[in-house]
């Protein structure tokens, strides 16, 4: 069975779950943009605790915009701005530099369209967790789906219930557990045990 899912910003753990666990994996690229979407966020575990980072995009006159024609808004230092709040949220955990250099370019190369840096950022991942995840593109929209696993709802936050198990946080003596963050948070702080840790998880 096909599984149906947004290309999202450094996807959330719930995510990867969906990924690793799928048959057959499908990126929905024909979509409407949808604000307030871990499309162009992601949530990391910073001192204070739970901390979003949120990709600027130009925004358009137009009603509804479609998702691959998002330009991501470079007015503003959000590449250096972000990799400041992961290097100060986990410079101490176990992996942090172990995959610095893999995730840098990431903050340093500029992309025009958001959905080209999710697809950048999910091949960095992967290369990161030392897996392969063959996938293919829609080619065109479906509200609903028939005989697929749509899973697109774990693009919105809001929607995504998902309650992982726990594992060992940098500030966790400080907020304790927080649950279903970035990926990045799984690999700085299990590195490629990650990997074993998704496929024991359930959605």
């Amino acid at each position: 069975m096909k599984t149906i899912l947004h290309p999202t910003y450094f996807p959330s753990i719930s995510h990867y779950i969906a990924m690793v666990k799928a048959d057959e994996l499908v990126f929905e690229v024909d979509d409407n943009f949808q604000k307030q979407t871990n499309r162009n966020r992601m949530y990391i575990y910073s001192a204070n605790g739970l901390q979003m980072l949120n990709i600027p995009v130009k925004h358009s006159h137009e009603k509804h915009q479609k998702y691959k024609d998002i330009i991501i808004e470079d007015a503003f230092d959000w590449q250096k701005n972000h990799f400041k709040s992961l290097e100060s949220s986990y410079r101490t955990s176990p992996f942090f530099e172990y995959f610095e250099d893999d995730i840098l370019p990431v903050f340093e190369k500029k992309h025009k369209f958001l959905l080209d840096l999710n697809f950048e950022i999910f091949e960095i991942v992967n290369e990161c967790l030392g897996i392969d995840l063959p996938f293919s593109k829609t080619e065109e929209y479906f509200h609903i789906l028939e005989n697929e696993n749509d899973l697109r709802y774990l693009a919105n936050g809001k929607k995504d219930t998902t309650t992982i198990e726990p594992y060992t946080q940098v500030f966790d003596d400080k907020h304790g557990f927080i649950n279903n963050l970035s990926i990045l948070d799984l690999l700085f702080n299990e590195g490629r045990h990650a990997v074993d840790y998704l496929k024991q998880q359930t959605l």
